[in-house]
């Protein structure tokens, strides 16, 4: 009997022992606790970047949220409206995956150069930015973001290039009218809100011997025929203008004079130009400032997005 129980009692230990036997034999079959949380991350977390510190040529690593709260606090005043905050966070976002895409031969996604990409500012800039309201738009910023986390917008299942600018001036540009190359989402649209901006407006002045070295062109003697055979886009932005009879872009004109926008008028004032420039910004996708308007007259951040993109869908990455 005694045999018989220690036979038992031998039979049960090791039927309780082949389990951790056959687990050390196939190591490669446990769900070890990282595997687990990495795949769950990757199931509800939206993607973050790898961004291009240009001042420093770093590349550090963020979080979609982190990233998108340093664009917004680079980008747009944090006094808008948070509909309009949330449409510029999914542009954003948008943006940065289609670059990603675009970089994905590079060891980073995007960078922070607003010329090239978009502008992303350190939690630390935009404290020093905001002042004593550094605590309240933070978390402003933070809820837009936190609501629309992970929404882009497609054109045929694709990511768009949603770019945008800060004031346009009544009208937004079509990307071919700008850029040369048509994009069936980047079209004209009204943005009426636009013409309230405060910064809609502004002057620039300039003297005959500036526009010469800026254009290597001969003035004329009394400065009138200097520019001629303006040719407007249906938005009012310059396409081209002859200086002197040299042909120009509006934007070459743009670029060489720094002004705020290629929509713009030229007027002879007390012995030089006055530039009267309308918007700011390349004007193509969405007005910022008209986004806000919108918001303000009760739209919400997907009126919005679709007044600026035709035809384009939002979805979730």
């Amino acid at each position: 009997m005694k045999k018989i129980f220690a036979f038992s009692v031998f039979l049960l230990v090791l039927l309780l022992l082949l389990p951790l036997f056959a687990l050390e034999n196939n190591p490669t079959e446990i769900p070890t606790a990282a595997t687990v949380s990495t795949s769950s991350q990757e199931a509800v977390s939206p993607v973050g970047f790898k961004v291009l510190i240009t001042e420093t040529n770093t590349v550090t690593a963020l979080s979609a949220e982190d990233y998108l709260y340093g664009v917004l606090a680079g980008e747009m005043p944090a006094l808008y409206e948070v509909e309009a905050l949330k449409a510029q966070a999914v542009c954003a976002y948008t943006f940065a995956v289609w670059r990603q895409k675009e970089n994905k031969d590079k060891n980073y996604d995007i960078s922070d150069d607003y010329t090239v990409d978009q502008c992303y500012i350190t939690p630390l800039e935009a404290d020093k930015k905001w002042g004593a309201k550094a605590d309240e738009y933070e978390k402003k910023l933070r809820g837009a973001i936190r609501e629309v986390l992970g929404e882009i917008l497609t054109y045929n299942g694709e990511p768009i290039l949603s770019v945008y600018h800060a004031v346009s001036g009544g009208f937004t540009e079509s990307a071919k009218n700008v850029w040369g190359k048509d994009y069936p989402y980047l079209q004209a649209a009204a943005s009426v809100g636009d013409k309230l901006a405060t910064n809609y407006i502004s002057e620039n002045t300039f003297t005959a011997d500036q526009l010469e070295n800026a254009f290597s062109v001969a003035i004329p003697a009394g400065l009138k025929g200097t520019f001629t055979d303006f040719m407007r886009t249906k938005s009012g932005t310059v396409k081209t203008v002859k200086i002197c009879g040299k042909e120009f872009k509006g934007s070459e004109v743009r670029a060489a004079l720094e002004l705020k926008s290629s929509n713009f008028e030229v007027a002879i004032k007390n012995g030089a130009f006055t530039f009267t420039v309308y918007g700011y910004g390349h004007g193509v996708g969405l007005s910022q400032n008209g986004a806000n308007y919108m918001a303000q007259q009760g739209s919400d951040y997907k009126e919005i997005l679709a007044h600026y993109y035709k035809g384009c869908k939002i979805e979730n990455l």
